[in-house]
């Protein structure tokens, strides 16, 4: 009996034993677990401050068109002043008052343009008035002084972008220029404590779900907007309680490190806000471009609202297929605001009775200008790393010019559906091709690259490599010509059928276009009537090398066939490489390559890289200067008479046509004292177009140059060159009937001379020029 109080004790002591160790257990695994969830959050700590402060987007590379400047004279009329504008993204009001703004009336145009910050300094926001008269600037003052105003430089078009790999596009808006509209809209809607909370806003959970069940539909969410930052900009959209939590305890530490303007400025850019193809609209300046074709620091209240509403679900919204829906929410958003103060009744009146004014489609694409920018990346490769291209935010400004492009783009759309129907042939079967560029800088200012230029694909005008024909001709004409001591422009060929072997033992037969031969002509009539059997015997005469040394100063590089073919054009080019050929014809023997950028900035606007013109004499000015001379007379009086016929207020130009065996290419290069033009026609499929130079492409190119107005050539005569009197290719003394002033290089002149003191000589037939009814 004594020993029972023993066992107890002894119990006692092992039970006590018992719960310590258990209590001893528990409180090692909390500790341990303390440790862990401390070392969890400061890993959590460390990525966040790591990923946040080092966070640099991927921005796709914006590509710009060349700037608008206006001045008193310019030609341009009151209509296409406005599609301009609209082009721009500015908006047409009664008073404008903020940049991007204007107002119209019939002989002028008030706008207020942006402020845009360029290579070469910033252009500053101005309120100009324009006054128009016959299609022309007539004058042009500040709005508000009356002032006359020089010149005003345009924001230039952004054409189109070169993006991440992800597909992802954004604008980077800085925190201290996000819109107090914007600021006020998404506290309202999305985070009314965002403020005041410390990144969790438990009260903000309780009431968003009481108001979302009174109203039976989502008016508030319980995510602040850190949380919402947090989860797109850490966390992927899987939805469990883990995930949940991380959100949580991230959206704490964030707050304990940044400000909330920080925090407010990197949700500003993230977010994500509609879709358009593969690319996913990323933050408010982007979507602003993206809807309204505007930057966001020029959207009214209620386009902010819109803008904000899409938070909420960007396709369930989205303002182009579902508008009517869209503009509920837009109007749930105003009202919250009004709400809660940040907008009086009548403002908000207003703001939810507009229209929601979004553009038919986004204001800048990437098949805008699909060839010219395919041109682009071909040259920017040449400097820059693709990723660099997709992910640095460059910005690059180009020489493409906006109004010759889409004249280009219109007028090819037109003449072809003409051509096809007056020809019989199959709607969609000819293709063309084209390149229009300034002559005195080599700057591309639109390129053409198939006659559907919104659609992406095959870029005949860099990769449609086709025989030039006659296009050659000048090349052979300049080589003799640089011979001065043996070719002038009236030395006699022989235009007569030649039979040439071969080294497949056939023989070569070349014949002239109207199947006839011309006997003994001039030099001149050869070239300007485009003869090729004897522009064949002429390049014979100077032998394939001289002929191929010549192609290769005019800019051609790469192989050059050795066959006497090549004298007629069966060299194979693509209209880039013949414009780059006839580039150095139009600027007097000086190679000039072709480029379409002029400078890349950052995307804090520092210059990175400018692209100066860069130019070398290849070629004699004044062997230049007689071929340039001889191809205004093809336009005015050769194979491309009828561009002079369509075209007279602009004479004189200069150019020349080609056709292919059995017309299967169409060509026509000319230009005057500042474009040039070079436009291919066919077919891809490489059959008969049933097109000479003159029928088809030279009817395009005089339908642009109609639009364009090139500057007449001057033809400023050269030291070295003299004009001279001739007359059945003697030099004449006094005054003849029929004589003509022609150009020579001295001292080379006619050998032999005439008197016609009595005016009443008349020129043979067989050296002067005659009616020829074929066009080439």
């Amino acid at each position: 009996m004594p020993r029972k109080p023993a066992r107890k004790k002894r119990k006692s002591r092992s039970h006590r034993r018992r719960f310590l160790f258990r209590w001893t257990v528990w409180l090692q695994l909390f500790i341990i677990l303390i440790f862990c969830s401390a070392a969890y959050v400061l890993w959590l700590d460390h990525r966040i401050r790591l990923e946040f402060e080092g966070k640099r987007w991927a921005l796709p590379a914006r590509v710009y068109a060349s700037p608008m400047e206006l001045y008193a004279g310019l030609s341009i009329s009151n209509p296409q002043m406005q599609h301009e504008l609209r082009l721009l993204g500015y908006q047409q009001v009664n008073r404008p008052d903020s940049a991007g703004e204007f107002a119209v009336s019939s002989d002028h145009i008030v706008l207020v343009s942006r402020r845009f910050e360029f290579w070469d300094g910033v252009e500053e926001s101005r309120h100009v008035k324009l006054e128009f008269d016959n299609g022309n600037i007539d004058s042009m003052v500040d709005n508000r002084t009356t002032n006359p105003i020089p010149v005003v430089r345009l924001d230039p078009l952004l054409i189109g972008k070169i993006y991440p790999e992800h597909k992802e596009d954004r604008v980077l808006v800085e925190g201290n220029s996000i819109p107090d509209d914007l600021i006020n809209a998404l506290v309202a809607v999305e985070d009314r404590d965002f403020f005041s909370h410390f990144g969790i806003d438990p009260k903000g959970i309780l009431r968003a779900a009481w108001v979302n069940l009174l109203e039976g539909d989502i008016r508030q969410g319980g995510s602040t907007l850190t949380q919402q930052l947090v989860k797109n900009f850490f966390l992927n959209r899987e939805r469990t309680l883990w995930r949940k939590f991380n959100e949580m305890i991230m959206s704490l530490i964030l707050e304990y490190h940044y400000s909330k303007r920080e925090i407010l400025s990197a949700y500003v850019n993230e977010i994500y806000l509609g879709q358009h193809g593969s690319l996913a609209i990323h933050g408010f300046g982007t979507a602003s471009e993206y809807y309204y074709s505007r930057p966001l620091n020029e959207l009214q209240l209620d386009q902010v609202a819109l803008l904000v509403g899409l938070v909420r679900g960007a396709s369930y919204y989205n303002p182009r297929r579902h508008p009517e829906r869209a503009k509920k929410r837009r109007n749930l958003v105003i009202s919250l605001m009004e709400e809660q103060g940040y907008l009086d009744p009548k403002l908000a009146n207003h703001a939810r009775s507009r229209e929601l004014g979004i553009t038919d489609s986004p204001g800048w694409s990437t098949a805008r200008y699909p060839a010219f920018l395919e041109l682009v990346r071909r040259q920017l490769q040449n400097d820059y790393k693709p990723e660099d291209l997709r992910n640095e935010g460059l910005r690059i400004f180009t020489t493409l010019d906006p109004r010759i492009q889409e004249t280009g783009e219109s007028t090819v759309q037109r003449r072809l559906q003409q051509l096809e129907r007056s020809r019989g042939l199959e709607r969609g079967s000819l293709q063309a091709a084209g390149i229009l560029t300034g002559i005195e800088t080599g700057e591309v200012l639109a390129l053409i690259g198939s006659r559907d230029q919104s659609v992406a694909g095959f870029n005949r005008a860099l990769d449609a490599r086709r025989p030039i024909g006659s296009l050659i001709k000048p090349a052979v004409y300049l080589t003799a010509l640089a011979r001065p001591e043996k070719f002038n422009v009236i030395t006699p060929l022989a235009d007569k059928s030649i039979t040439i072997p071969q080294k497949d033992d056939k023989n070569w037969r070349p014949d002239n276009y109207d199947g006839k031969e011309h006997g003994t002509i001039a030099l001149r009539t050869a070239l300007i009537y485009s003869y090729n059997l004897a522009t064949v015997r002429l390049g014979l005469e100077l032998g394939i090398p001289a002929v191929q040394d010549t192609l290769r100063k005019l800019g051609i590089d790469g192989n050059i066939p050795g066959y006497p073919s090549l004298f007629l054009g069966s060299l194979e080019l693509s209209p880039l490489q013949v414009a780059q050929m006839y580039q150095t014809l139009a600027s007097n023997g000086f190679r000039i390559p072709l480029k379409t950028i002029r400078d890349v900035l950052n995307k804090n606007g520092n210059p990175l890289q400018r692209y100066p013109i860069s130019i070398r004499q290849t070629l004699d000015s004044k062997a230049l200067y007689l071929i340039n001379y001889l191809l205004t007379q093809v336009v005015k009086q050769g194979t491309a008479r009828s561009a002079a016929a369509r075209l007279p207020s602009l004479m004189p130009l200069a150019g020349k046509t080609g056709t292919t065996n059995d017309l299967r290419d169409s060509w026509f290069a000319g230009f005057g004292d500042n474009i040039l033009g070079v436009i291919w026609l066919g077919r891809d499929d490489n059959k008969p177009a049933g097109l000479t130079g003159a029928s088809g492409a030279l009817q395009v190119w005089s339908d642009i140059m109609r639009e364009v107005r090139p500057t007449p050539l001057s033809l400023l005569t050269p030291e070295g060159v003299q004009w001279v009197k001739v007359l059945d290719g003697k030099q004449v003394i006094g005054q003849c009937n029929g004589a003509v002033s022609l150009p020579f290089i001295k001292p080379y002149f006619p050998s032999r001379s005439i008197r016609c003191d009595s005016g009443t000589r008349k020129p043979s037939s067989k050296t002067e020029e005659f009616k020829w009814p074929w066009s080439l």
